[in-house]
């Protein structure tokens, strides 16, 4: 029965469920090599083309999120600097920061699994849709498309922040 499933399933979703399984499995990878729990993955037309971990501790750089620190590197390594034709898969919403690379980088579609409002409701607070509230006001704005696996990211959030309180 779930072969029959998975055949019937839409292959954008199952491809972005497959990309955002990646992206959570750096969030853990960054919290094994002293991290926060966040990961990314850039993909164009179907293929990973690079992908990064959280690494603010230990690049001593706490603008190192795993968004921005992907685009950093991805545009240095190969001069590509308009990802138009690139989607990226984020384990957790873009911050205001990273939302802003996306921006500048001109991302053609951003992919979320947990948002910053479930974030933030880890430390007892509301959050705010911060990806949306920069696109609205940016010259550019990537497609969107929020909540994939979202739970699966949740329970990787949670684990860390229940160990590690972010103030």
């Amino acid at each position: 029965m779930q072969g029959e499933n998975e055949e019937k399933m839409d292959p954008i979703l199952k491809s972005d469920e497959e990309w955002m399984r990646r992206a959570i499995h750096l969030s853990q990878a960054a919290v094994e090599h002293g991290n926060e729990p966040f990961g990314a993955v850039l993909v164009k037309d179907g293929t990973m083309v690079f992908e990064n971990e959280n690494q603010i501790y230990t690049a001593h750089d706490p603008s190192f999120h795993g968004e921005a620190g992907l685009i950093r590197r991805f545009c240095e390594e190969t001069g590509v600097t308009d990802l138009r034709e690139y989607t990226m898969y984020s384990s957790c919403e873009p911050c205001f920061m990273c939302s802003g690379a996306l921006v500048w980088a001109r991302l053609g579609r951003l992919v979320y699994a947990a948002g910053n409002r479930d974030l933030e409701a880890l430390f007892g607070r509301e959050g705010c849709d911060c990806s949306r509230l920069v696109f609205e006001h940016s010259a550019h704005s990537p497609e969107v498309t929020a909540g994939v696996l979202r739970e699966e990211s949740l329970r990787v959030l949670r684990a860390y922040f229940s160990e590690h309180p972010k103030g």
